[in-house]
């Protein structure tokens, strides 16, 4: 029944429970109108009750906790995507600022070098406070862009490519708004080079943070360029995978897709499919909002950077590193480790994420 000429359908929840539910019916109604034919059988009347509670029961049953279930789908989903490209996440930050001690090499040449000045594992220097923002800003955004979606289609009607494209756009700037001073102190940490720390750990920062640089507004310094970048950049990461995935799921069901393990009437794309879509997805939503990113990194490093009395806003900020950096060296300065760094990392996060859906049956 799997083969190409009768591959089934794409079925939602919804829908196999209607299907359910309609069987059961059926079945009832035939079973009660036997029973009213036969008023002296009280045994078949009790054995159409008794056979009740479980046809209507399992539905419910099966959507205990989905919001806990996709909260944790995403969180594993964002912790996986980041500890891969950890390395190459920290020397984009030391390259995007342009620190003293590295500014001057490239981004083969900082991998190199940073392992000979601060060990292998300066490598991974911020990457506890990034796993403690990364959870909570996968699940939330995951969680969120399924939520959205909902919301847009029954309250707008909205569907196809803008319903995803809105949906990405608003779950991505949700997320960062709920975790973005974890990854102000994360940006923080990952900046510090061995012996000139400012900071010894976490908790030291976020205190630093709110004594000496304004209070808790403090800890949203560099928000706006944020949300601005996070804009177009998540709604065209989910915009891109929907699409890929609907396509290939649409066009070419026995090539790219197979059966989900928790409902075999969805298809989903096989892992190395759904590798190359989520790959090209990150690599275009990051292309369009890199020098955003750049911004928003100079306004949260404020004060550890000699120059933030020039990193105060973000026309600012732009308009600074443009004239004294350039296009190449100053807005899209680090860009091809941004490349090598986003493809694996929107790979393996898409990848977890559907990965993870059918483990938790959230499909």
């Amino acid at each position: 029944m799997r083969d190409g000429k009768h591959r089934p359908d794409f079925k939602s929840e919804g829908q196999c429970s209607q299907c359910s539910a309609e069987h059961w019916r059926r079945s009832n109604h035939k079973i009660g109108s036997s029973s009213a034919v036969n008023v002296g059988s009280a045994r078949m009347t009790s054995v159409a009750v008794a056979s009740t509670p479980p046809a209507m029961s399992s539905t419910p049953a099966s959507r205990d906790y989905y919001w806990l279930r996709s909260f944790v789908a995403g969180g594993v989903a964002g912790c996986c995507a980041k500890t891969t490209i950890a390395p190459l996440d920290r020397v984009k930050i030391l390259l995007q600022a342009q620190n003293p001690h590295y500014k001057h090499l490239g981004v083969f040449s900082t991998l190199k070098a940073v392992p000979k000045k601060e060990g292998y594992l300066g490598l991974y220097k911020g990457n506890g406070a990034m796993m403690v923002r990364i959870f909570p800003y996968g699940a939330i955004q995951f969680m969120a862009f399924e939520n959205y979606k909902k919301m847009l289609n029954t309250r707008l009607g909205l569907t196809g490519h803008i319903h995803r494209l809105m949906a990405g756009s608003m779950a991505g700037m949700t997320a960062v708004i709920c975790t973005y001073p974890l990854d102000m102190v994360r940006a923080r940490l990952a900046f510090q080079v061995t012996g000139e720390h400012r900071y010894t750990g976490i908790a030291n920062a976020f205190h630093s943070i709110y004594t000496n640089e304004g209070g808790f507004l403090g800890f949203y310094r560099g928000l706006t360029p944020t949300l601005i970048g996070m804009a177009p950049y998540a709604g065209i990461s989910f915009f891109t995978f929907g699409t890929l995935k609907s396509l290939g799921l649409q066009h070419f069901p026995d090539t790219l897709g197979c059966p989900s393990s928790d409902n075999p009437d969805v298809l989903v794309l096989k892992t190395q499919v759904n590798l190359l879509c989520g790959g090209v997805a990150g690599a275009i939503a990051q292309t369009i909002s890199y020098p955003l990113d750049v911004a928003r990194r100079r306004m949260q490093l404020g004060a550890a950077l000699p120059d933030s009395d020039k990193c105060v806003s973000l026309r600012k900020t732009i308009s600074y590193v443009y004239n004294k950096y350039g296009i190449k060296n100053g807005l899209y300065r680090g860009l091809s480790l941004n490349y090598i760094r986003c493809v694996p990392s929107q790979a393996v996060a898409f990848t977890t994420y559907e990965f993870m859906r059918q483990l938790l049956h959230l499909n």
